[in-house]
């Protein structure tokens, strides 16, 4: 393990992600993983960038809050209300020079850019970037900035996927010397009785039931699974399809539902905070995405123990090996989708194998706990670098 700060104290770090959100799975990774951080080895302050006291109102954001300082972790708001609002930055500034803060890790490209630019300000020894999913189309600026100035002023920038990694290398021209791939995992569940979202949503038994958990958006693809729901609709009439989620694609994917007439097939659920109980109803996930970095979702499903027909994009065939815990397809095919799917509903004791492969992988690969525990020891050995000088 690498040293501790010189005069024995714990390493103060600093969290820092724009939202507290219950879908994201950026925001997921990285509130879960500093919750879990060793609490004798580190200092741990989580800073929202837009927090706000409506948003700890909200009852499904409110649990996580609750949980955070219940293990220790010190919330700070900065209440940055646009991103214009340069200002609003000012009170991060201000703790991270306050406070000496040790390391600074930030989430996604608007937290890296200004954990970048506000921790060299600071003096901050460690500042970590943490690359989460985009898919390194278009956006000129975008590549521009994460090579010449996120990737040039912080320590690390850290890849969820190898596929994500080799975009920052190949696509944006980052140094592999400054890229570390960590995998994300979740945690694994307690096994407690839930409610019965076949129920509750009036599905009769033995009705086939597919669906998704995600934030709506248009690397989602959404538009593609219910294009597939119309091609399996006609083999199983009495089929059902679950969208798990909200965001700002909601219309279109509405728009997409009523144009092929498939208002009794597809059911937008909106943000539900009982996603077990939500799989638990589901015969066969579905991950229909363009693009992905190494989605919290699908190792959801692989722990439920769902056979899992996803597109062959991003981290996702780190995760799942095609024909093993479940069916990979390329991206933007429905017609692909409905036949892994159809394949997986015909033949229910294949599809419980690849379920049952799917979670065994889960827990020996993607476990939240390993996570936190390499990020925590990359942090010690980041600093003790510093401290060496390089």
């Amino acid at each position: 393990m690498a040293a501790r700060p010189q005069e024995g104290r714990k390493l103060r770090v600093v969290t820092l992600i724009d939202q507290l959100g219950i879908t994201g799975g950026a925001e997921r990774v990285a509130t879960e993983v500093v919750r879990r951080l060793d609490p004798d080895r580190f200092e741990r302050t989580l800073c929202v960038s837009r927090w706000t006291a409506e948003e700890e109102a909200d009852p499904l954001i409110a649990p996580r809050a609750r949980a955070l300082r219940e293990a220790g972790v010190r919330i700070v708001g900065i209440k940055r209300h646009s991103r214009l609002a340069v200002w609003a930055w000012a009170p991060l500034l201000s703790l991270l020079r306050a406070e000496r803060i040790d390391v600074l890790h930030s989430h996604q490209f608007g937290s890296n850019f200004w954990a970048s630019i506000l921790g060299r300000m600071a003096g901050t020894p460690v500042v970590i970037a943490h690359e989460h999913n985009w898919s390194f189309e278009g956006q000129r600026l975008r590549r521009f900035v994460d090579r010449h100035v996120i990737a040039n002023r912080a320590d690390t920038f850290l890849a969820v996927s190898r596929e994500t990694r080799r975009g920052m290398i190949e696509l944006e021209g980052i140094d592999p010397q400054r890229i570390r791939f960590v995998p994300l995992g979740i945690a694994t569940p307690a096994a407690t009785p839930g409610a019965d979202v076949r129920t509750e949503l009036g599905i009769e038994d033995g009705a086939p039931v597919i669906g998704t958990a995600c934030t709506l958006r248009p690397e989602k693809a959404l538009e593609v699974l219910v294009r597939a729901a119309a091609a399996l609709v006609e083999n199983f009439p009495d089929l059902r399809v679950l969208i798990a989620g909200e965001g700002p694609d909601r219309a279109r994917v509405e728009s997409a539902i009523d144009q092929l007439g498939l208002r009794e097939t597809v059911t937008l659920l909106g943000g539900r905070g009982d996603i077990p109980d939500f799989l638990r109803a589901l015969d066969v996930a579905v991950c229909s995405s363009d693009w992905e970095g190494s989605p919290l979702s699908v190792m959801e499903y692989m722990e439920a123990e769902l056979p899992v027909v996803a597109t062959r994009v991003g981290g996702i065939p780190d995760m799942i090996s095609s024909g093993v815990e479940g069916v990979l397809v390329p991206p933007g095919e429905p017609e692909a989708i409905a036949a892994a799917v159809a394949e997986l509903l015909r033949d229910p004791g294949r599809a419980a194998e690849m379920g049952r492969r799917g979670r065994r992988r889960r827990r020996e690969e993607f476990d939240l706990d390993v996570t936190a525990r390499r990020i925590g020891e990359l942090y010690e050995e980041l600093y003790a670098a510093a401290r060496r000088g390089g």
